[in-house]
């Protein structure tokens, strides 16, 4: 697979809920790094925070706005959609994926404003 292949089929695994699909398409020392977060490092730390923040929304959408490739680099300017209870969390997301050259994630970096997360997920999960 191209390096956009590699992750409109990481998206498309996230977005049906299946971590072990996604993991599978990570390299065994993939970082994630949620820039307001420290990194997240290896397939069973990247499972443990994906079935995390998955778990409380019952529907996960990430709308791709706009995508650029650069060698093996995919970057997308995307909306993250997840349906919790009756209403839905929307966070506009910059993404930065490194694919190596096994056709692996080595890399996912986003950036997003945490207090916008944090104020709507208080919100939906009736905090």
């Amino acid at each position: 697979m191209s390096p956009v292949e590699t992750v409109a089929a990481f998206i498309a695994a996230i977005e049906a809920k299946d971590v072990d699909a996604a993991v599978a398409l990570a390299a065994a020392g993939i970082s994630y790094e949620n820039m307001p977060i420290d990194p997240v490092v290896g397939h069973e730390a990247l499972a443990r925070t994906l079935h995390g923040f998955l778990a409380p929304a019952s529907t996960v959408e990430f709308r791709i706005l706009k995508q650029w490739t650069f060698d093996r680099t995919v970057i997308n300017e995307r909306l993250d959609r997840f349906q919790i209870g009756d209403g839905w969390l929307e966070l506009p997301v910059a993404g930065v994926f490194e694919v190596d050259g096994d056709g692996k994630i080595s890399l996912w970096r986003d950036y997003f404003d945490m207090g916008s997360y944090t104020r709507q997920f208080a919100k939906l999960a009736g905090r």
